[in-house]
C-alpha cells in the first residue's frame, strides 16, 4: 500500500470528511538500543517488534507465536471493535458474555478462557465489558501460549494486548467519515501537533452508530475522546500523559434458539428475530483511563521506564436470554423432539429482566529498567521490573420484572415466527445480591536475551508475584409476600492468597540473519482468585469449594521457525502443545475431603500447528494470513476419587466414570484460518479476505448436553480510490455472500447469528 493509502472507517448520515491517524512507522534500519521502548514498528502489514518493553528482541528473534493486527489491516477491513478483530484470527471463539462479571467480551483462546487475559499497553485490563471501538488503537497483539510470565496470573491460552495511540513527533491530521447500510455512520479525527522542543499533543475522537446487519432492533451508539501530550521526545528524559474516555449506549441481544439436533437454526425461526425486550434491554458502558509514562536514559544502553494508570469501567447491562419453552410453527418442541399443543409459541422463562450494574476500578504501577551490556563474548538484553496493582469490583444485581409487592411478573408468550419484543408489564427493581471484590498483586520479574554469537541466542524470563483477593457477597430476600422481602439474608466472605512463580526459556538458532528456529518452554499459574470479578467458593457441600486450592498449572512447548524476507514479508510456522496439567475439578462425596475442596486432578491438552504470513509479496501486493490446526482433548475431567468411585454425588457411572475424557475441549475448532490481501493499481486498491472456522463442540458441566457449532466461511471485499495525496475513498462489503452462520453458542439452546452483509462507503482527508 502506498503511503497515501488509508482506510476510512465510517459516520452517520453524510460524507462529512473524517478522521483517523495513519500508523507512523519507525525507520526500518534503526539500531536496537535500550531506548526503543513501547514502540510498535510497522511497515505496512509487516511488524518488526512487539510493543511491550518486556520483549527485548524483534519478532524474528522472539521464541513465541505473536500475531500483530496493525492499524492498516484493521482499517482496510473496516474492523472496528475488538470482537471484529479477533474474529479474523484463528483459534478464537466467543461465548455469550455473561456470568458474575456481567455482559461483555467472552473469549476462548486455543481452548482456554481468556476473559481476564486482556492488557492495554502491556498492563492488565480485566474488567468484563464490550470493547467496541479501536479508534485509539495502533494495533492488537495476540500472544499465544501459556504466558503469565509476561502478563501475570492466568494467561493459559495466551494474552491479547491493545496498543494505544499517543503523542509523537511530526504534524498530521486525518479526518475519516463513513456511511453505510444498517444505519451505519462514523466520524473520527486523529490529529498530532508537534509543539517543537520535543513536545507534542495528539487528540483522537470518535462518534459512531450502527444497527447490526441481519438482526432486528440490535443497535450500537457511542462516542469517545483520547487526548495525549508528550514532553522531551528528543531528549534523555521523556514523559507522556494520556486520557481515554468512551461512552456506549447499546441494545444488545443473546440471539435466537439454536438446537444442533435440528440443524442449529430452527425451522420457522428467522435469524433477524429479537426474542428479548428491545424497549428494556440495554448495555451502557463508561470507560475512563488516565495513564502517565516516564522514561529516562541513563546512557545509550540503560533506560528506566515507569508507567502509572488509573482506570474505571462502569457498565449497566439488562439482557434477556432466549430461554424458555419453544413450540415451533411445525408443531414440535426442539428440546424434546415431541409434538406440542400451541404451534408458533415461545414461553419466556429464566433470568428475564435481570439487571447487572457493575463498576471496576484499577490502579497499577509498573517500572522497568532496560539494559544492554556484555559479559565477555555474550551480549545481554536485560529487562527487570516490578509492578503493583489494586483492583476493586462492585456488582449490584436484581430483577426488574416485579410487581409493586415484589411478585414476579407473569410473562406472556411470544410468537416464534414474529415475536412481539416489547415489554408492557410493571417495572419494579428487586435487588438479589451485592458483590464487592478486591484484588491486590505485587510482582517482580526479569527477562534476558543472551546472544552468544551470530547463530545462537537464549531467551529467559521469570516472574514471582503475590496475588491476594476477596469477594464479599450479600444476598437479599426475593420471596414475594415475605415480611423480609428485600432484606439481607446472607453475608459471605471468600478469600484467596497465593504466591506464584512463572517462567519461560527459549533457545534460538539463526541459520541466517533473516531467519530463526526456536524451541521454547513456558508455564502459567492460575490462582482461584485470578480476576477481581471472579469469586472463589469458600465452603461447599458438593465438593466445589476452591478458595484454598493450590493454583492451577499450565505449560506450553513450542517449536517454530520465522523467516523475514527483505524486511517486508514475515513468514512463521510453529507446532506446539498447550496443556493444563492441573486444573480444578469437583470432588463430592470424598470422605477424605470433608472440607469439600476441589482437587487439581483435571488435565486437558491442545496440540496444534500455526502458520502465518504478514507483509508485502511485491510492492503492490500485500498479505496478512494465519492458519491454525488444533487437536484438543480432555484427558481427565473428574477427580481421582470420583473416577475410582463412580455414582452417587459424583454424577458418573461405572460404565462411564469420566464423561469428559476423550472429548474435545469446549469451544475449540480443529481447523480455522483467515486471509486478507490487497493489490495496488495506480490510484486503486483492491482487497479481499475470508475467515474460516471449522465446527466445534460447546458444553458445560460433565458434557452431557453437547451443542455442535457448525463451521462457516465468511468473505469480505474492499475497493479504495485515491483522488489525490490528501483525499481517498473506500468501499467495504462485509459478509460478501450474505452467509448465515452462528457464533456465541450456548449448549442450552441459543446462539447469536453472525452479521449479515453490510456495505460501507468511507472517505478520508489528510492535511
Amino acid at each position: 500500500m502506498s503511503n497515501r493509502k488509508f482506510v476510512v472507517s465510517p459516520l452517520a448520515g453524510a460524507l462529512a470528511l473524517a478522521v483517523a491517524a495513519p500508523v507512523m512507522a519507525e525507520p526500518a534500519g534503526e539500531p536496537a538500543d535500550a531506548r526503543n521502548l513501547d514502540k510498535i514498528e510497522v511497515h505496512g502489514e509487516y511488524v518488526e517488534k512487539p510493543s511491550s518493553v518486556k520483549y527485548t528482541e524483534p519478532l524474528l528473534d522472539t521464541p513465541q507465536t505473536i500475531t500483530v493486527v496493525t492499524r492498516d489491516v484493521m482499517d482496510q477491513q473496516n474492523l472496528i471493535g475488538l470482537r471484529d478483530v479477533l474474529s479474523t484470527l484463528p483459534g478464537i471463539t466467543f461465548g455469550a458474555g455473561e456470568g458474575g462479571g456481567g455482559y461483555g467480551d467472552s473469549i476462548t483462546l486455543r481452548g482456554f478462557n481468556a476473559n481476564s487475559d486482556i492488557t492495554t499497553d502491556g498492563v492488565r485490563d480485566s474488567a468484563q465489558y464490550s470493547r467496541t471501538d479501536n479508534f485509539n488503537l495502533d494495533a492488537v497483539e495476540l500472544v499465544n501460549g501459556a504466558n503469565s510470565v509476561y502478563s501475570g496470573a492466568g494467561s493459559v491460552g495466551g494474552n491479547i494486548n491493545l496498543v494505544s495511540k499517543t503523542a509523537r513527533s511530526g504534524d498530521f491530521t486525518v479526518l475519516q467519515a463513513g456511511a453505510g447500510t444498517d444505519s451505519f455512520g462514523r466520524l473520527t479525527v486523529d490529529s498530532n501537533t508537534d509543539l517543537d522542543n520535543g513536545a507534542a499533543f495528539r487528540i483522537n475522537a470518535m462518534v459512531h452508530q450502527n444497527d447490526v446487519p441481519g438482526r432486528d432492533y440490535e443497535n450500537f451508539e457511542r462516542w469517545g475522546i483520547a487526548p495525549s501530550v508528550a514532553f522531551g521526545l528528543d531528549g534523555d528524559t521523556r514523559f507522556t500523559a494520556s486520557y481515554f474516555h468512551q461512552s456506549d449506549d447499546n441494545i444488545p441481544q443473546y440471539g435466537v434458539p439454536y438446537y444442533p439436533a435440528f440443524g442449529g437454526g430452527l425451522p420457522g425461526v428467522d435469524p433477524e428475530n429479537y426474542y428479548g425486550y428491545h424497549n428494556i434491554d440495554r448495555q451502557k458502558i463508561d470507560v475512563d483511563m488516565i495513564t502517565g509514562v516516564f522514561e529516562h536514559d541513563f546512557s545509550e544502553n540503560t533506560t528506566l521506564r515507569s508507567l502509572a494508570r488509573f482506570q474505571q469501567v462502569e457498565q449497566l447491562s439488562i439482557v434477556d436470554p432466549p430461554q424458555g419453552t419453544w413450540c415451533l410453527p411445525a408443531g414440535f418442541n426442539p428440546s424434546t423432539g415431541l409434538a406440542c399443543d400451541t404451534p408458533d409459541t415461545y414461553q419466556p422463562s429464566g433470568p428475564r429482566g435481570l439487571s447487572r450494574d457493575t463498576k471496576n476500578t484499577l490502579a497499577i504501577s509498573q517500572t522497568d529498567v532496560v539494559s544492554r551490556f556484555a559479559t565477555g563474548s555474550v551480549e545481554h538484553s536485560l529487562v527487570a521490573g516490578v509492578s503493583f496493582s489494586r483492583e476493586e469490583y462492585d456488582l449490584d444485581s436484581g430483577n426488574l420484572f416485579r410487581t409493586p409487592a415484589g411478585a414476579p411478573v407473569p410473562l406472556p408468550p411470544m410468537s416464534v415466527s414474529d415475536p412481539f419484543s416489547v415489554y408492557t408489564g410493571p417495572i419494579n427493581y428487586l435487588r438479589a445480591s451485592i458483590a464487592e471484590g478486591s484484588l491486590d498483586n505485587q510482582a517482580i520479574y526479569a527477562f534476558d536475551t543472551l546472544e552468544f554469537n551470530d547463530r545462537w541466542m537464549l531467551n529467559l524470563g521469570a516472574r514471582y508475584e503475590h496475588n491476594e483477593g476477596e469477594t464479599v457477597t450479600t444476598t437479599f430476600n426475593t420471596v414475594a409476600g415475605s415480611p423480609e422481602l428485600g432484606q439481607p439474608t446472607a453475608y459471605t466472605v471468600a478469600r484467596n492468597s497465593d504466591d506464584l512463580f512463572s517462567y519461560r526459556a527459549g533457545l534460538i538458532f539463526k541459520p541466517a540473519q533473516n531467519a530463526s528456529l526456536y524451541l521454547a518452554y513456558s508455564n502459567s499459574k492460575t490462582p482461584s482468585k485470578a480476576s477481581v470479578n471472579g469469586s472463589c467458593t469458600a465452603t461447599s457441600t458438593t465438593g466445589t469449594a476452591n478458595c484454598n486450592v493450590d493454583p492451577e498449572t499450565a505449560v506450553n512447548v513450542e517449536l517454530g521457525a520465522k523467516w523475514d524476507i527483505n524486511n517486508r514479508l514475515a513468514l512463521t510456522a510453529a507446532v506446539f502443545r498447550n496443556e493444563r496439567e492441573e486444573y480444578k475439578v469437583a470432588d463430592p462425596g470424598n470422605p477424605e475431603n470433608p472440607s469439600g475442596e476441589q482437587q487439581l486432578d483435571g488435565t486437558a491438552r491442545v496440540d496444534g500447528v500455526a502458520l502465518g504470513a504478514a507483509g508485502r509479496i511485491t510492492d503492490a501486493w500485500s498479505i496478512f494470513a494465519n492458519v491454525t490446526w488444533l487437536d484438543s482433548e480432555v484427558i481427565q475431567g473428574v477427580s481421582d476419587f470420583c473416577k475410582a468411585n463412580p455414582g452417587g454425588a459424583c454424577n458418573n457411572t461405572p460404565e462411564n466414570p469420566d464423561p469428559l475424557a476423550g472429548l474435545p475441549i469446549s469451544g475449540t475448532p480443529e481447523r480455522s484460518g483467515s486471509l486478507w490481501t490487497t493489490y495496488d493499481l495506480a490510484q486503486w486498491t483492491f482487497g479481499y479476505g475470508l475467515t474460516y472456522v471449522g465446527s466445534y463442540d460447546v458444553y458445560t458441566g460433565n458434557g452431557a448436553n453437547i451443542a455442535e457449532a457448525k463451521g462457516y466461511t465468511a468473505h469480505r471485499a474492499m475497493v479504495g480510490f485515491d483522488v489525490n495525496e490528501r483525499l481517498a475513498f473506500q468501499l467495504n462489503v462485509n459478509n460478501l455472500f450474505d452467509k448465515t452462520y452462528y457464533t456465541r453458542i450456548r449448549n442450552n439452546g441459543w446462539a447469536t447469528p453472525g452479521e449479515a452483509r453490510q456495505v460501507v462507503l468511507s472517505a478520508v482527508y489528510r492535511f
